[in-house]
């Protein structure tokens, strides 16, 4: 359990509370120094046991054991905070570093003082801290292990060597027994490092990597903020001079001169008709940039919003062939969003910009997800369209403005939390498939939303 935590890339489960980048890296980090720390118990076990049989040399057992206790009991309470979703500050992992230190400090205190081979192990701590600490904390904790190792060179309880110096085994004194234990921590030390330090910066290339995902993201925002502005401003000024041509439009139409002439009369009701549309388009920008022009949010189903769009859009666009199947087994009631329908639009017009002959819409709901996968038979996505999928202005049709349509639709999902994939069919052609939480239509907070 312990190792997929840390070897992968935990996340808590059912946590909301793990959002920053800084408390994911921390608690990442907190991880290690947990399997650091198990492995620091079972050295010190496996170290007691050589030293009090093989080599025959008498330790303090019971405070040492309250030691490893210590340590034992402190990876549990690091654990439990991790899996409950805590925060874990840079306080934090100074404190952790701080009490290895101080079971350090205790162990050699029982066994030797600055004379135990392994005080180099002073090193292991001051290295993880200047990796994961700031640097004033850091040479705190430098500081505070200097000061460990110098009060270790004054008080210490000695080894007593007696009995093991009058065993043969082949060892001529203390100093042997020094020089294997030294190359022993050094072993120890070297390899901990560089696993360690590698899983480190592994880490803190992830947090960089989010951190560059997230600036991304911001930028495209701002430039969906910019045009949001600039099309709310123009459906401002286009307001006025279609309310004049409706009023104009309407008294020609009631103008006996003109009311007569059935040719004129009939263009008279095909503008109003396209002048009603023109309308109809503004309402929907002003809907989208959030100020409604008195439109209130319509209450429907999941099953009849997708029919509703799937049959307008088939009604305005006349595809030669539309494949549409909805399997929706349990309906919710939501709020007729105008974003989503917008954004089904473009994805079904883009595919049937690439397939005029046939285009098929498959709608599913599994569980709490909704499903729609539109699918043609175009010639399907280049490399590296897919690669760069959903960024603004990337497209195949070379035009400038190009490919902000999907950018729009997957600015659109990510806010409502959901997401979008593209892939090319195998038979031809593409496939792209939105899924979106079913709770983000829900009606209360649609229509709270829209209120």
């Amino acid at each position: 359990m312990i190792f997929s935590l840390i070897l992968g890339h935990p996340e808590v489960p059912g946590s909301g509370l793990v959002t920053s980048i800084h408390d994911t890296a921390n608690r990442k980090n907190l991880l290690l120094l947990v399997l650091l720390r198990w492995l620091a118990v079972g050295g010190q076990i496996a170290t007691i046991a050589v030293v009090l049989g093989p080599l025959g040399i008498p330790l303090p057992i019971v405070p040492m054991g309250w030691v490893i206790l210590f340590l034992v009991g402190l990876n549990i309470l690091s654990l439990e905070r991790c899996r409950a979703g805590k925060i874990i500050t840079t306080g934090e992992l100074l404190a952790e570093l701080l009490a290895d230190v101080a079971a350090l400090t205790v162990q050699l205190y029982l066994s030797g003082g600055a004379m135990n081979p392994f005080i180099s192990l002073f090193l292991l701590q001051a290295v993880l801290g200047a990796v994961l600490l700031p640097p004033a904390l850091s040479w705190l904790l430098v500081t505070l292990a200097a000061c460990c190792f110098f009060g270790l060179t004054q008080y210490f309880l000695p080894l007593d060597l007696s009995a093991f110096a009058q065993r043969p085994v082949g060892l001529d004194g203390f100093g042997d027994i020094q020089v294997g234990g030294m190359f022993a921590s050094f072993l120890l030390i070297a390899i901990l490092l560089v696993a360690f330090i590698s899983r480190i910066n592994r880490n803190l290339r992830d947090a960089d990597r989010r951190l560059a995902e997230l600036r991304e993201q911001s930028a495209e925002e701002d430039h969906i903020v910019r045009m949001g502005l600039l099309a709310s401003g123009a459906a401002h000024e286009l307001g006025t001079p279609l309310a004049t041509l409706s009023v104009i439009l309407n008294d020609w139409q009631r103008m006996p001169e003109l009311h007569g002439n059935a040719a004129i009369a009939g263009e008279i009701t095909e503008m109003q008709t396209a002048l009603a549309h023109c309308k109809d388009i503004v309402s929907q920008i002003l809907l989208t940039a959030g100020e409604a022009r008195g439109e209130e949010a319509e209450a429907t189903t999941l099953r009849r919003f997708l029919d509703d769009v799937i049959g307008e859009w088939q009604a305005t666009r006349l595809p030669a062939q539309l494949e549409y199947a909805a399997s929706i087994e349990e309906d919710a009631a939501i709020a007729s969003d105008a974003v989503l329908r917008q954004s089904l639009m473009n994805v079904l017009d883009n595919a049937l910009e690439a397939s005029p002959d046939w285009v098929a819409v498959r709608a599913a709901r599994d569980g709490d997800t909704l499903a729609v996968t539109v699918s043609d038979k175009g010639s399907g996505f280049a490399p590296h369209i897919l690669e760069n999928f959903g960024k603004p202005y990337q497209s195949t049709k070379g035009a400038n403005g190009s490919g902000l349509g999907l950018f729009l639709v997957v600015t659109v999902l990510r806010k409502l939390g959901g997401s979008i994939s593209a892939r090319n069919r195998s038979e031809g052609g593409a496939e792209v498939e939105l899924r979106l939480p079913v709770d983000a239509l829900a009606l209360t907070q649609a229509v709270a939303h829209a209120a």
